[in-house]
């Protein structure tokens, strides 16, 4: 399975969750990437649209693996395969304090003045363009969890078997449209796979309601 793009993935995605059509779910996108994704899951739902803000903890040679993640209150989800990578414990406690950092900027750019929608008792859907490793999707779990949703699902397009095992503790439900044994990149699944960056993601937040500050 390939999708042309995040809109056709979506699209797709939305099909498989029409079960909580007319619950006005709240659609927690992750971003950037996920932002156009959640915004017409939100549409399609006749949800809401916010974002729940996790980074990755980036391994020391290798910074697109990711070897944990953290959330914007410092909770933080360390791999098991951490320190196997060359990261020392002095290495992950400066990685995420690089990353809170920008988990700080950006939640003044693109929600000012204010914490998430809150989610408690609602069901709230936590939607990625996909999963590599799983971990940046388990600190947005988590993060989400602490708010006290009534039902906390999980959707992507595509996952590895791996992070799908990994995430599904930390969700009532796993939607997942493909997971192939073959996975490499989550951009091998998709014909086209741009960046999202920092001015989409805030025109999409303004479009669904929610006023954030222009960028600097």
């Amino acid at each position: 399975m390939r999708f042309a793009d995040r809109t056709d993935a979506a699209e797709r995605l939305a099909e498989a969750l029409a079960g909580y059509r007319g619950r006005r779910p709240l659609i927690l996108a992750i971003p950037r990437g996920a932002l156009p994704m959640g915004d017409l899951l939100a549409q399609r739902l006749g949800g809401e649209l916010d974002v729940v803000l996790v980074r990755k903890l980036r391994a020391p040679f290798s910074p697109e693996y990711a070897i944990g993640s953290v959330d914007e209150h410092g909770w933080t989800y360390i791999a098991p395969h951490a320190h196997g990578t060359g990261a020392s414990d002095r290495y992950i406690e400066q990685e995420k304090r690089e990353q809170l950092a920008v988990l700080h900027e950006r939640r003044n750019r693109y929600t000012p003045g204010r914490a998430g929608i809150d989610p408690a008792g609602r069901v709230a859907i936590v939607v990625d363009d996909g999963l590599a490793t799983g971990a940046t999707m388990v600190a947005a779990l988590h993060a989400v969890r602490a708010r006290g949703p009534e039902r906390l699902v999980c959707a992507v397009p595509v996952a590895s078997i791996e992070a799908l095992e990994l995430v599904r503790p930390y969700a009532d439900e796993v939607v997942c449209l493909h997971a192939p044994p073959d996975f490499y990149a989550v951009g091998q699944f998709y014909r086209t796979f741009g960046q999202v960056d920092d001015e989409e993601a805030i025109a999409l937040l303004r479009q669904a309601g929610q006023p954030p500050a222009q960028p600097s």
